[in-house]
C-alpha cells in the first residue's frame, strides 16, 4: 500500500533533511475530512522506523490514527496548517527517520500513566508541499517545521503519538 506514496527527501541549504510531499491528496484549506486522514494513517500501524540521528526505534501504534486526526491540537488547526498536517501523513516514515533534536520530558498526566509511563520525547522534522498556480503547475514549495511527539510506553517501546506545532518557514 505504501508504494502509492510520492514522497522524497532533499537537503536544504542548511543541511536539514526536508521530506517533500509531492502529491496533495487532502485538498482544500477548509473542511479537511479528518476521518479520511485517520483511515490513511491506519496503513502504518504495526510499522517501525529508526531515527537516523538518535538510532531510536519508533513504532506506529493503534492510537496514532485517532490521536493524529482528532487531537486537541488538530481540532484548532485552520487553513494551510490543517491542510499541511493532513498531507504530512503521507510522509510519516520519512519524517520519523529524519527527526532531530531529541528532547525528553517526564509524563505529568495521570491519563498517560500506562501509555507514556516512561515519559515523552519531542523531535523536530521538516516537510515541504507544493503550491500550485492557477493552471495547476507547481509555483513553489512551502516548507514546514514540526514537532514530533513520541510516547515512551510501559512496554519500553517508543511510539509516534502526534505531530504538532506546525509552522510554515518564512522564505
Amino acid at each position: 500500500m505504501l508504494e502509492e506514496r510520492n514522497v522524497s527527501v532533499v537537503k536544504d541549504a542548511d543541511g536539514n533533511n526536508i521530506v517533500v510531499i509531492n502529491d496533495v491528496i487532502f485538498k482544500g484549506r477548509q473542511g479537511i475530512n479528518w476521518k479520511d486522514v485517520e483511515e490513511y494513517l491506519k496503513r502504518y500501524v504495526g510499522d517501525f522506523y529508526t531515527i537516523a540521528d538518535s538510532k531510536d526505534i519508533v513504532y506506529i501504534g493503534t492510537d496514532l490514527p485517532d490521536e493524529y486526526a482528532h487531537s486537541e491540537y488538530t481540532n484548532v488547526l485552520k487553513g494551510g496548517n490543517a491542510k499541511a498536517k493532513a498531507n504530512a501523513a503521507q510522509g510519516i516514515p520519512e519524517l520519523v527517520i529524519c527527526a532531530t533534536n531529541k528532547e525528553y520530558s517526564p509524563n505529568l498526566k495521570k491519563k498517560h500513566n500506562h501509555d507514556a509511563k516512561n515519559g515523552w520525547y519531542k523531535y523536530e522534522s521538516f516537510f515541504a508541499m507544493p503550491v500550485f498556480d492557477i493552471e495547476g503547475d507547481i509555483e513553489r514549495y512551502n516548507v514546514y517545521h514540526v514537532a514530533m511527539i513520541i510516547r515512551h510506553a510501559s512496554d519500553g517501546k517508543k511510539y509516534l503519538y502526534d505531530i504538532i506545532n506546525i509552522k510554515k518557514r518564512s522564505e
